[in-house]
């Protein structure tokens, strides 16, 4: 017995020194992260365990004004309990650009952070569409070779960057939020995101399907940082988080301590009143109070299919519909939501930990009940 423990004991140092030393020696940074924390996947506080850079609040903050029956609709039974399985921590109903309903959970407020998760894709959409205007990218079909010469042969030579957008890279990539071995555990640890995106293979033809891959929006936040001379933090500072008078600061989670680069394709932490803004923006066709912020005819785009068997997803933005109104939404990791239907100037954000089981290519079941209880909400709304 004695033996066999030695050797066993023997066989796990010697396995752990292999891994070490082994290009999935990430598997063990992530070990110990979530170690600490007693989870098995990423978490709504999870910035606090990584580096990060601070995107500055605006000095002339833009509040929300309150609608004059603000929280004065109750919530239904029927979402009551949603959130009570679920784990919602926010949940805003804003009606015509005034907060009509806001609710948070487990001890959380208007000025809570939590981590957004792909809800960042977005962003980096909308920063991809800004690029273009100020002419740092030529447009959306400008060959991703012109910024990373790695990818000039073979069929990677046919990416753009609007495949990167619209999730049709053809990239090999392995999307699973778990301890094990793919590219998004890596992802979520690396210290160098640039060498993992710049070493990833394009191994289907680009442009020809949707299929989601956080991968492409990595790199396509590589490309912005590069084109525009600025980190992600500065530009979406500069050009959306201020202007669009943000309160808070926000932070971005980096792969690396010093002059890291974001991840890209997710884990912007912030509030549900600051991540609605962006939601308001889109809504309004690019306009924030008067500005242009963003060309309206990328927002257009944006927020319609690019492929007709796949008319769930367009340029960084998922798309969905209520009763058929058509409407599009920011979407993240555990049920992360900010739903905009444009036609009845409706903004809906939901934070939380559980997104529930999925019920279509467009969403969860709770996704749906969320936009359901935001309607049955403002048609309660008593009128002038």
């Amino acid at each position: 017995m004695k033996k066999f423990i030695t050797y066993f004991f023997g066989a796990v140092l010697l396995s752990f020194l292999l891994l070490y030393i082994s290009p999935y020696n990430f598997l063990l940074i992530a070990a110990q992260k979530l170690f600490e924390t007693g989870r098995d996947t990423a978490f709504l506080e999870d910035y606090a365990y990584f580096d990060n850079r601070v995107v500055e609040a605006a000095e002339n903050v833009v509040e929300w004004p309150l609608h004059q029956q603000y929280n004065t609709i109750p919530l239904s039974n029927k979402i009551e309990a949603v959130h009570s399985k679920y784990r919602s921590v926010a949940y805003l109903v804003i009606y015509k650009d005034s907060l009509l309903h806001e609710s948070y959970f487990e001890g959380y407020d208007a000025s809570s952070k939590s981590n957004s998760f792909s809800v960042a894709k977005s962003f980096v959409s909308a920063m991809l569409g800004k690029a273009i205007e100020q002419g740092y990218i030529k447009s959306l079909d400008q060959k991703v070779s012109d910024f990373y010469p790695q990818f000039g042969e073979g069929k990677a030579a046919q990416l753009t960057v609007g495949d990167l957008s619209s999730m049709a890279s053809g990239m090999d990539w392995n999307e699973k939020y778990d301890l094990s071995v793919n590219g998004m555990m890596e992802a979520y640890i690396t210290p160098n995101l640039d060498r993992l995106l710049l070493n990833t293979r394009i191994v289907d033809e680009p442009g020809q399907a949707f299929r989601y891959l956080s991968g492409n929006t990595q790199l396509l936040g590589m490309i912005i940082t590069k084109a525009v001379g600025q980190s992600l933090s500065a530009y979406f500072t500069e050009h959306f988080w201020q202007p669009m008078g943000a309160k808070e600061d926000a932070l971005w989670q980096l792969d690396s301590e010093e002059n890291g680069m974001e991840k890209a394709y997710c884990c912007f932490a912030s509030n549900a009143r600051d991540f609605a803004r962006m939601g308001k923006l889109y809504k309004d066709n690019g306009e924030w109070n008067g500005t242009q912020l963003l060309d309206s005819a990328f927002i257009a785009l944006s927020t319609r299919p690019r492929f007709e068997e796949s008319p769930e997803y367009g340029y960084g933005w998922w798309l969905t519909d209520y009763n058929g109104e058509k409407g599009f939404a920011m979407r993240g990791h555990l049920g992360q939501y900010i739903i905009v239907f444009p036609a009845t100037d409706l903004i809906i954000v939901r934070l939380g930990h559980m997104k529930g089981p999925k019920l279509n290519r467009f969403g969860t079941q709770t996704f749906h009940d969320y936009i359901q209880e935001g309607f049955e909400m403002i048609n309660n709304v008593s009128q002038p």
